[in-house]
């Protein structure tokens, strides 16, 4: 397989939760038939990872232990493996990551940027394997009241440069890192603007970029129906469609979504008119 984070093209990333209580699709993939047929119909629409996560990090949300979350994603990606879908696992703990990576994940993405277990840093190294360091401030029950900010953009730079520091410092490579800004963690609606209208400034810490805007409550209010009611979840996927298309063209190295087909065909117009060319998963294998 391609080594992605080097990848010259749009990385697609595609959504598999695994958990009763995700945003958007709690509940719908908890059968192991129902979540592997899934992951392989997200990965022959065209994405190039299939992200497993085993617990929530919606705002709120309870968390769970290692064991029931690995309980969770294991069979999945075991599954998966076997037909051949590569995978990144979404977790903030190390014993998690450790036990995905064994059973076929190529890629840890992680949350929390490493603050949410000391040990991932060690996990990661070891394993040689891409990390996705996303940035944070605290676990889902305290995210609203953390989205407290002197100037988003530049305090969000500043502490992705502390988490890719400490990664580096703790002997993982830099040229396994990716950066994600965090939409949605610790953010309300303006934060996530100003973020994806001033991308480029986050790009300058010289790192690939994971956008990950997909079904997130502050696209369902920019389209809120006259009364004010958010649009529900399911039918956010033109715009992140839209949001995730802007992120590439301003430099994004991928993007998450829920929506694989939507996305990758917005992607093809645009490589159409000029854009980079979306690779499909034969020619990255």
């Amino acid at each position: 397989m391609t080594d992605l984070v080097r990848a010259d093209f749009p990385v697609v990333m595609g959504v598999l939760n695994v958990t009763p209580d995700s945003f958007s699709d709690g509940g719908r993939y908890t059968d192991l038939d129902q979540a592997v047929a899934h992951g392989i119909r997200l990965h022959t629409d065209g994405a190039h990872l299939i992200d497993v996560g085993g617990e929530s990090t919606r705002p709120g949300a309870e968390r769970v232990d290692a064991a029931t979350e690995i309980a969770r994603v294991l069979p999945v990606i075991r599954a998966l493996a076997a037909a051949g879908v590569p995978m990144s696992i979404d977790t903030t703990r190390a014993a998690v990551a450790e036990t995905a990576l064994a059973a076929g994940a190529t890629i840890v993405n992680d949350v929390s940027g490493g603050l949410a277990d000391p040990d991932m840093s060690r996990v990661v190294r070891d394993a040689g394997c891409p990390w996705v360091l996303m940035h944070w401030r605290g676990h889902s029950r305290r995210m609203t009241e953390l989205a407290v900010y002197d100037d988003v953009v530049a305090d969000v730079r500043a502490e992705l440069r502390q988490r890719v520091d400490a990664a580096l410092a703790a002997g993982v490579a830099a040229d396994r890192l990716i950066i994600d800004p965090g939409l949605g963690f610790a953010k309300n609606a303006d934060h996530n603007w100003q973020l994806s209208t001033r991308l480029p400034e986050l790009l300058d810490l010289g790192l690939p970029l994971l956008f990950a805007a997909s079904r997130k409550n502050y696209l369902g209010r920019l389209l809120a129906a006259g009364d004010g009611t958010p649009r529900p979840p399911a039918e956010r996927d033109v715009a992140t469609a839209a949001t995730s298309l802007l992120a590439v063209a301003a430099g994004a190295w991928g993007v998450r979504v829920h929506d694989v087909r939507g996305t990758v065909d917005a992607l093809a117009v645009w490589a159409a008119t000029g854009g980079p060319r979306l690779r499909s998963r034969e020619e990255s294998a």
